[in-house]
């Protein structure tokens, strides 16, 4: 492990931004839907379709023992080994239409380090926006978290039960593979976590395949969506456990006057994986 772990040592890549461009077919649409049949808003343009648009595209010598893109090409090349979307904030200024053309231009805004209950963590800020003929549509933030790699005969993390939400609506969801597999082909993401089981508990110390953090997220904004009749106009939300294939969530909202608590619940100990807010339009 080396001590390059000062956000000094990599302030030359703040600021550093990309910009591509991509469009939203009917088959992309169509692909989106049958992915997430039974967790989507009954929108043109559901929640989460821009997670699909304009994604890292890099031949295999250029990919890292993960399957992304290897760190030093966009993302810094921090010295911890294993990465996962952690969480963001998006701010939907006007919706996406079938067969846009859009733009994305992607900036790398922060870089950071603290130490958690897993040992070193680096966050990386990218900011996104998305523009359709010069005017913004969406303005998104990921947070990115670099990690160690898990010690041998480290224990398993505890994570706390999540209190009632006694008038709570939602959906009852239970990924499988299928499922994961088409949402990394929808997005393009070849992190072996998603589909190589024992990448995922051999390598990175998981127990079983991992949920994407943002397919969650979709879950989430999109009941928002269907409980509120439009997109959210605001969104914040943030990873708080692994979800593994195969476990049963509830998918649930609280509804409040700004807007509504989010959170993706596992039904088998009340663990939550991800939580999030949701403000109206």
């Amino acid at each position: 492990m080396t001590d390059r772990t000062r956000s000094s040592d990599f302030a030359d890549w703040i600021g550093r931004s990309t910009t591509r461009e991509d469009h939203v077919p009917e088959r992309l649409l169509r692909q989106f839907r049958a992915t997430l049949d039974g967790t989507l808003a009954p929108l043109d343009v559901p929640p989460g379709v821009e997670f699909c648009l304009a994604p890292d595209i890099c031949a295999p010598d250029l990919l890292g023992r993960d399957g992304h893109p290897r760190t030093g090409l966009f993302l810094p090349d921090l010295p911890l080994p294993r990465r996962m979307w952690a969480g963001g904030r998006i701010e939907r200024i006007a919706p996406l239409a079938p067969d846009d053309a859009v733009t994305r231009t992607s900036t790398i805004e922060d870089v950071t380090f603290k130490t958690g209950r897993s040992g070193q963590l680096g966050f990386v800020a990218v900011r996104h926006l998305y523009s359709v003929a010069g005017e913004p549509r969406i303005d998104e933030r990921q947070d990115i978290v670099y990690r160690e790699d898990p010690a041998p005969d480290a224990p398993s993390p505890q994570y706390p039960q999540a209190s009632p939400w006694p008038d709570a609506e939602g959906w009852e969801v239970t990924p499988n593979s299928t499922l994961l597999f088409r949402y990394s082909a929808l997005t393009f993401n070849g992190h072996r976590i998603h589909y190589d089981a024992p990448y995922a508990t051999e390598v990175e110390g998981y127990s079983g395949l991992v949920v994407h953090g943002p397919l969650q997220a979709i879950w989430m904004q999109n009941l928002a969506a269907t409980l509120f009749g439009a997109p959210p106009a605001g969104f914040d939300y943030r990873g708080t456990a692994p979800l593994i294939c195969g476990e049963s969530v509830r998918v649930e909202a609280a509804v409040t006057p700004e807007g509504a608590d989010l959170r993706v619940r596992r039904l088998s100990d009340d663990v939550v994986t991800m939580q999030g807010r949701a403000s109206r339009g």
